[in-house]
């Protein structure tokens, strides 16, 4: 494995009969990182982790985490991780204190320090008061919360989380990232985060690659992406929807079009002071607009820019093809 990468991946395929989830990604992640793959539901993000955590062996290509092949040596590779995956792994019947020693047992740590382990994983993922109750009873957050204790249980090097926060009210999505990054940035833990949240990603995400039909299309700094679509976007929704072909052509005197997912958008060439002069010009043709936006480069512009769709509630589209990306260090 190249020096100080914690994950590598060549040309990784996976296949479910004609179907392919995951197709050709090359992908490095320096150590001590925080690496979001971003993208929406059915891009390959979870099968993608599935096969770096060796639930799932790959169709094609290799992969190594943490220094060790995902294929060939995967008891290593479990030792050296720790997962929490979209579906966690919890006993209703057992309180959440059980599960912690369970589970640091399982992980062979000594018996003398098991229960400081988890007491001190319970208070970290504020779980202290629940310790002692049924799991069933817990609510969407809580057991989330449980379950990256569990997977911290052992110290892990590396940390892969599946969509963690999908379905979480905002108070526990805060607290789940407070923890997120003080794990990257106090304890050097390499984190690999899937999410279909552009704030997630933005805020934990030290690198973000997106995925779209099982193949990168993107991949950097939030901030180098977001540059590389540079110019702010107007998005204008017309009242009459018959009207968005004049719409379209009365923006496109002050930009390039791009893709909306309501209306019709340009990507403006000379910046913000256009807006004052669209506004005029829909007047003078007597258009009138239900909604008129200025957006700033965002990640969904990024992935606007290279799918020609919006991230939430993409469809399907064009097979995928393979592609590479290398996520230097900083």
């Amino acid at each position: 494995m190249s020096e100080q990468l914690a994950i590598r991946l060549r040309g990784v395929v996976k296949r479910y009969g004609p179907i392919t989830a995951v197709n050709g990604l090359d992908l490095d992640v320096p150590e001590g990182t925080c690496v979001g793959l971003l993208g929406p539901n059915g891009a390959g993000k979870s099968t993608t982790v599935h096969m770096l955590t060796t639930l799932l062996p790959p169709t094609a290509g290799t992969a190594r985490v943490a220094g060790y092949d995902i294929v060939r040596e995967g008891p290593k590779v479990r030792a050296a991780i720790g997962a929490a995956l979209q579906e966690a792994a919890l006993d209703p019947l057992l309180t959440g204190r059980e599960h912690l020693r369970l589970q640091t047992a399982m992980h062979g740590l000594p018996r003398a320090e098991r229960r400081g382990r988890g007491d001190e994983l319970l208070a970290r993922v504020g779980l202290t008061e629940a310790a002692d109750r049924k799991v069933g009873g817990y609510s969407g957050g809580m057991k989330r919360r449980l379950d990256l204790a569990l997977a911290l249980a052992h110290r892990p090097r590396i940390l892969f989380l599946d969509e963690p926060t999908t379905g979480l009210d905002i108070q526990s999505r805060l607290a789940l990232w407070a923890e997120v990054e003080r794990l990257a940035t106090e304890e050097g833990v390499t984190v690999f985060l899937t999410t279909q949240y552009l704030e997630e990603a933005d805020t934990l995400a030290d690198r973000v690659a997106i995925i779209d039909h099982g193949r990168i299309v993107a991949a950097g700094t939030p901030t180098a992406l977001k540059a590389e679509v540079g110019r702010p976007t107007v998005e204008a929704v017309p009242a009459d929807p018959a009207e968005r072909e004049r719409a379209a052509a009365i923006l496109a005197r002050f930009g390039d079009p791009c893709a909306s997912s309501d209306g019709v958008a340009v990507r403006l060439r000379s910046g913000e002071a256009d807006l004052a002069g669209i506004v005029r010009a829909l007047d003078a043709e007597q258009l009138k607009v239900e909604h008129l936006q200025l957006h700033q480069p965002s990640l969904d512009d990024v992935f606007l820019a290279k799918t020609g769709r919006s991230l939430e509630g993409a469809g399907d589209s064009e097979e995928p093809t393979a592609a590479r990306v290398v996520m230097e260090p900083a």
